[in-house]
């Protein structure tokens, strides 16, 4: 049986990477809005409050020196276990001093960004478009998605670039890592053409 498989980037990886920055700004700024809220408070917490705001401006500046890092995956990945870490410590804090609203929205926002964080790993690393008889099998967040040949029109391998066009009139171009070759590529595209 027939089977190729291609070293992709991962097809969620563009949308997360631009959100990425986003999400550290926002969850600076709701460190900034508790690192207020502390004191502000009656009995301020001196502490917790300087903690809370040297997080924040940490938070909404890493994306800003995120790619002065020579390994920007671990650097990304350390800044989001210490944002929910924070959260998650924050939020018992909040619990103890009787802010429930604001303890409860730290352990949401402490889950999303472990959740983001884990995503993001499994996004950056290795992934593989498996090809055969059966279809072509694409990594997803979590697992893999088959892709069967009756749900396409045409598939391509043309200049490092997996073109797949749906009967749907959906259109996903995947980049190709490795280097396949001039005699592969056609080998690779007369097989799709004979299954399709």
């Amino acid at each position: 049986m027939k089977q190729y498989k291609l070293r992709i980037l991962h097809p969620n990886t563009l949308t997360r990477l631009r959100l990425q920055p986003v999400m550290h700004m926002l969850i600076g700024i709701l460190f900034l809005l508790n690192g207020i809220g502390i004191y502000k408070s009656p009995t301020p917490n001196w502490s917790m409050a300087v903690f809370f705001l040297i997080l924040g401006f940490a938070s909404i500046a890493f994306p800003f020196f995120m790619k002065r890092f020579s390994n920007i995956q671990a650097a990304n990945s350390l800044t989001r276990m210490i944002q929910a870490f924070t959260c998650f410590t924050g939020c018992l804090y909040f619990l103890e001093n009787k802010e429930p609203l604001i303890g409860l929205l730290l352990l949401l926002t402490g889950a999303a960004s472990a959740y983001i964080g884990y995503a993001e790993y499994k996004i950056f690393q290795p992934a593989f478009a498996r090809i055969d008889m059966m279809g072509i099998t694409l990594p997803t967040t979590f697992s893999e998605r088959l892709i069967g040949w009756n749900q396409l029109n045409n598939v391509i391998l043309r200049d490092d670039l997996l073109t797949l066009d749906f009967k749907n009139n959906k259109v996903m171009q995947l980049e190709v890592l490795d280097e396949t070759g001039l005699v592969t590529a056609e080998e690779m595209n007369a097989f799709f053409k004979s299954r399709l």
